[in-house]
């Protein structure tokens, strides 16, 4: 029996709507990320990456197509199963805003998994040591420097043992020795079997990913 990838897009179609005025921003886009492999989606601003990014994830409807995450549908689908599906076995990572400002970073870490559900086989002091940052475990965001904050948002996006982890530009606030951390933690995680997509204008970005993808017009340019 072939297991289905950890993640597929079917001919995803996204259009937007602003009085007469439509915009498609997502034309007919279908991959497929096979289980260890990085891919990194390039293109100049407003190709579509980022809303790719979102319906890949569930934060976002596409109008036509499919997203399946192991294999089970997770586009139209009511939010509260989107939500259970992403808490359960997809980790977002963005540029920003990844960490609640309340919490320190053991607790966001902490909160990521009671809400996946389940029994995670790493604890939040494995996480935090994994990324580098168990010293600032008590620390709250504020207290962070970009590269720690980066980091602990990766715990954070991993805390639920995800099989596909998805990443919105996670080193474009960060120096070239930050980045190239962040990077390799990422690959790692790629190597231990999870899917890993990052969405990025960094060239360190696609020199470490397997494939990449280039959207131009919301389309996969050949």
């Amino acid at each position: 029996m072939t297991l289905a990838p950890p993640l597929e897009a079917r001919s995803l179609y996204r259009f937007y709507r602003a009085g007469e005025d439509e915009t498609l921003a997502l034309r007919e886009v279908s991959l497929t990320v096979a289980a260890g492999e990085l891919i990194a989606v390039v293109g100049p601003s407003v190709s579509g990456k980022s809303t790719l990014l979102a319906c890949l994830a569930g934060l976002d409807e596409p109008d036509g197509g499919t997203v399946l995450i192991d294999g089970h549908r997770l586009s139209h689908q009511p939010e509260t199963v989107r939500a259970r599906m992403r808490a359960a076995g997809i980790g977002v990572l963005f540029q920003s805003g990844n960490l609640l400002e309340h919490l320190t970073v053991t607790g966001n870490v902490a909160l990521s998994q009671a809400m996946a559900g389940g029994r995670p086989t790493s604890t939040p002091a494995d996480l935090l040591a994994a990324v580098g940052v168990s010293e600032r475990a008590g620390s709250y965001p504020s207290q962070l420097s970009g590269g720690e904050s980066a980091r602990a948002a990766l715990a954070v996006a991993l805390a639920n043992d995800p099989v596909v982890v998805l990443a919105d530009e996670p080193t474009g606030e960060l120096d070239s020795q930050t980045e190239e951390v962040v990077l390799d933690l990422l690959r790692a995680r790629a190597r231990r079997g999870v899917a890993v997509v990052v969405v990025s204008h960094s060239p360190g970005v696609t020199r470490v990913a397997d494939r990449v993808i280039r959207l131009v017009d919301g389309q996969v340019a050949a």
